[in-house]
């Protein structure tokens, strides 16, 4: 999921939305956390779920990153109430899926779908280390930034 983040932190640009779906534990933020470094952002990339909304300066002068966690918000509204600077930033959002009606014109979604029991009964969730599990991940592009530029 970091390499997938580094991948597309190369085609993101100031103005993008990157909405991600996927179960607790599919590696949101893990890609978020790729997206940031492909970024050259200030971090660490952890998940924002406490303050809702995270931004991450950039250290080269690219656009900033916003990490939001919209796991306990209800509507497009709330969101729009976090007062986000989406035209200059790149905006990543956590179970945002179904939250942008108005929000933006354009956004790509990133379905990510993990197995569950791959590697169940291994105890290496337990001891703090990383699950290598299979994901199966679909990028979907919405409006003209993704019909005119879909790289």
């Amino acid at each position: 999921m970091h390499a997938l983040g580094l991948e597309l932190a190369a085609v993101l640009r100031a103005g993008d939305l990157v909405v991600l779906s996927g179960p607790l534990g599919a590696g949101k933020t893990t890609l978020t956390r790729g997206i940031g470094e492909g970024l050259d952002v200030r971090g660490p990339v952890t998940s924002p779920t406490f303050v809702l909304a995270r931004t991450h300066p950039a250290l080269s002068g690219g656009a900033p990153l916003v990490h939001v966690d919209a796991y306990r918000l209800s509507s497009a509204l709330e969101l729009d109430d976090l007062d986000i600077d989406f035209a200059r930033s790149v905006v990543v959002v956590e179970w945002g899926s179904g939250m942008l009606d108005g929000v933006a014109e354009s956004w790509l979604e990133v379905a990510i779908e993990r197995p569950t029991g791959a590697d169940e009964g291994s105890g290496a969730e337990d001891e703090g280390d990383e699950v290598d599990e299979p994901r199966t991940v679909t990028l979907t592009g919405f409006g003209p930034r993704w019909a005119a530029d879909p790289a």
